[in-house]
C-alpha cells in the first residue's frame, strides 16, 4: 500500500528519556503523552546502526498500550526506510524469544515493549527497550547516544497511508491500524517496508527443545509429579501452555493465570514471595505440588519453588552450575559463570571446584553480553530472579524452570534434597535482599551519598561482631573491551567473608528503591538449615543503625523481602 510521510514538529523536546538498565521505563500516562513514545523511537532510529534497509524485531508482552506502540513503530519503520518487521501473532513476544528470534533472523535488532515486573494497565507502567544485533540489551554506548538524541530532538518522521488508498475502508484500515494484522500469522506492507507476522512461540519451543531432554522431562511430569506454574497473566502464558501441557504431557491446569492481560489481571508480575503469593502458599504451605515455578512479566525472570522449600536465586544459578552436565545442551561443559556483583558468591564456590573462572560484573543483563559474545561464560545469573546461559543474550525465565526440571528428572528427589545436597558439598551462603519500594528520591539519595561519604572511615571498624575489611563504591572493568562502570553499588566487604551492599534502583516509576542486599557464608558441616533471616539478624540490625534506614525512609520494614 502507498504511503505519505509525515514529519510532526516538536514545540521541544523531552528531557526525561534516559533508558535505565532495562530501557526507557514510564508510567502508561507518561507514555499516552502526544509524541512521547514517537520521540523515543525516533531517536532510536536515528542512532541503531543498519536501519535503512534492515531487519526489526518487534514486539512486547500484552500489557496496556502494546497494539498501540507496536502500530506507532511500524509506521515510524516506514518513514525511515527499514525493509522488514518482524512481530508476532497479538503481539506477545517475551524477552528471551525476542533475543533468540533477532539472533535467528540476523536483525539489526528488536524494540521489546513492556516494563518487565512493573504493574501494567492504564494506571501502570509501560516500556521500550531496545535490543542489538546479537540480542542482548542496547550497550550503554547506545543508549547514551539515544538519550542525548532526545535532548535535542525537534519532530520525527511518520508514515500514513496516502491519499488514494485513505479512500478505500479496506486500504485505510489496513495501513493505519496494522495492529489489527496480528490476529494470525501473514504478511502485509506499508510502502516499502513488509510486516511479516509470526507464531512467536514455535522457534523458542524448538530452541528449548535442543537443550534439554524433553522426554526425560515428561516422564517425569507424568509420574507421581503436581507441579504447578504460574504466569501471572504475563507474556509466558503461551509459551508455558505449548512447552509443558502441550509438548511435556502435563495435565491441563499445570498453567495457572495463562492468559496474558493488559493490566496482569490487577497483578504485580514479579515472581517472588510478596507478589506470587498464591503460587507460594501452594508449595510452601501445602502438600498437593512437588514443584512450583513462576515468571515476570516479559518472561526473563524466574522464581523456583519446592515442597516446603524456596530456592534463593543466588543458590539456583549455583545448583544449575553444579548440575549442568545433565542437560543435553550443556553436556560438553561450561566455559565459566557469571554473576551481578550483588548475587551472592554461592556460583563462585562451585566455579573454583569445577576449575572454571567466575565473572563478578554489575547489575544489567548487557553486561553479560560481551563474555558471552567472547565465548568466556556459558551461565550466567542475577540475585533479582534472572537467569540465562549462551542459548541468547537475555535472562530466560522458562529456560531455568526447564533447566530445573531436567535435574529432576535425572536426579529423582525433591528440589529441598538437591539443595541440602548441595550444601553439604559446597556450604551455605545465607542472602536476603530487602527492598524498600517508593521511598522519596530526596530522602534516597540523601540516605545514600551519606554512607558513601563515611566509607573512607569505615575501614577497620567493627561491624555486626566482625571487623569491616573493605569498603567501596564496586567498579567494573569488562574483560573483553576494557570499558570501565562506575558507581555500581556500595559494599561493606566483612572479614569473615560476609557482607552487606546497598543500591538504588532505576527500574521503578515512583520515588526511589532502595535495595539492602546480606550475605553470610557457612561452610559445609555448619549449620545449614537455618532461617536465612534469623542467620543474617545481626547484619540486618547493623546496617540498619549504620545507614539509618528506618529512620530515614519512614519505613519501619522492607516492602519486599527475599
Amino acid at each position: 500500500m502507498a504511503i505519505t510521510v509525515r514529519q510532526v514538529r516538536l514545540a521541544q523536546p523531552f528531557s526525561d528519556q534516559r533508558p535505565g538498565t532495562s530501557g526507557l521505563r514510564k508510567s502508561s500516562r507518561q507514555f499516552a503523552t502526544p509524541h512521547y513514545l514517537e520521540s523515543f523511537i525516533e531517536a532510536i532510529f536515528q542512532v541503531l546502526p543498519g536501519v535503512e534497509g534492515g531487519t526489526l524485531v518487534l514486539g512486547g508482552d500484552g500489557r496496556y498500550g502494546n497494539r498501540h506502540a507496536i502500530e506507532v513503530i511500524c509506521r515510524m519503520a516506514a518513514a525511515h526506510g527499514l525493509a522488514r518487521v518482524i512481530t508476532t501473532t497479538e503481539g506477545i513476544l517475551s524477552t528471551p524469544a525476542a533475543s533468540h528470534l533477532i539472533r535467528e533472523r540476523q536483525a539489526i535488532g528488536g524494540i521489546i515493549l513492556s516494563a518487565s515486573h512493573n504493574p501494567g494497565g492504564p494506571e501502570g507502567d509501560f516500556g521500550v527497550k531496545l535490543n542489538g544485533a546479537n540480542g542482548g540489551p542496547a550497550p550503554e554506548s547506545l543508549t547514551d547516544a539515544i538519550y542525548a538524541v532526545t535532548q535535542r530532538l525537534e519532530g520525527y518522521r511518520i508514515a500514513e497511508a496516502s491519499s488514494e488508498d485513505s479512500a478505500s475502508e479496506d486500504s485505510a484500515s489496513a495501513d493505519t491500524e496494522p495492529a489489527r494484522r496480528l490476529e494470525s500469522p501473514g504478511q502485509w506492507t506499508l510502502g516499502a517496508l513488509q510486516v511479516e507476522v509470526i507464531d512467536g512461540v514455535e522457534g523458542y519451543a524448538a530452541l528449548m527443545q535442543q537443550l534439554f531432554d524433553f522426554d526425560a522431562i515428561a516422564a517425569l511430569l507424568r509420574s507421581d509429579f503436581p507441579m504447578a506454574f504460574d504466569a501471572m497473566h504475563a507474556v509466558t502464558g503461551p509459551y508455558a501452555s505449548r512447552i509443558l501441557e502441550g509438548l511435556l504431557g502435563a495435565p491441563a491446569g499445570t498453567v495457572r493465570h495463562g492468559v496474558p492481560l493488559e493490566d496482569f489481571g490487577g497483578g504485580h508480575p514479579d515472581p517472588n514471595l510478596t507478589y506470587a503469593h498464591e503460587l507460594a502458599s501452594l508449595l510452601l504451605e501445602g502438600n498437593d505440588y512437588r514443584f512450583g515455578a513462576a515468571c515476570d512479566g516479559d518472561g526473563d525472570r524466574n522464581m523456583i519453588l519446592g515442597n516446603h522449600c524456596f530456592v534463593n536465586p543466588s543458590d539456583s544459578l549455583a545448583v544449575l552450575t553444579a548440575n549442568a552436565g545433565l542437560a543435553p545442551g550443556y553436556a560438553g561443559g561450561l566455559a565459566g559463570v557469571a554473576r551481578s556483583m550483588p548475587t551472592s558468591g554461592a556460583a563462585d564456590v562451585v566455579a573454583k571446584e569445577l576449575g572454571i573462572d567466575c565473572f563478578e560484573t554489575p547489575t544489567g543483563w548487557k553486561f553479560f553480553g560481551n563474555l558471552l559474545d567472547a565465548g568466556r561464560i556459558t551461565l550466567c545469573g542475577e540475585e533479582s530472579f534472572g537467569t540465562g546461559s549462551h542459548h541468547i543474550r537475555e535472562k530466560d525465565g522458562l529456560w531455568a524452570v526447564l533447566f530445573w526440571l531436567q535435574i529432576l528428572a535425572s536426579r529423582r528427589c525433591s528440589v529441598a534434597e538437591i539443595m541440602a545436597a548441595h550444601w553439604a558439598r559446597f556450604g551455605r551462603h545465607y542472602y536476603s535482599r530487602h527492598d524498600y519500594e517508593a521511598v522519596d528520591s530526596g530522602a534516597a539519595q540523601e540516605l545514600y551519598g551519606r554512607v558513601k561519604a563515611m566509607q573512607p572511615s569505615l575501614l577497620g571498624q567493627g561491624f555486626a561482631g566482625r571487623s569491616i575489611q573493605l569498603a567501596d563504591d564496586f567498579a567494573y572493568t569488562d574483560p573483553v573491551d576494557g570499558s570501565v562502570s562506575g558507581g555500581q553499588g556500595l559494599r561493606l566487604l566483612l572479614d569473615d567473608g560476609s557482607r552487606v551492599v546497598l543500591r538504588l534502583s532505576g527500574t521503578g516509576t515512583k520515588g526511589a528503591t532502595l535495595r539492602v542486599y546480606l550475605e553470610s557464608y557457612v561452610p559445609p558441616g555448619g549449620a545449614l538449615q537455618q532461617d536465612p533471616q534469623v542467620a543474617l539478624g545481626d547484619l540486618i540490625r547493623a546496617i540498619d543503625g549504620l545507614a539509618e534506614i528506618r529512620s530515614r525512609t519512614g519505613m519501619q520494614r522492607p516492602t519486599v523481602i527475599t
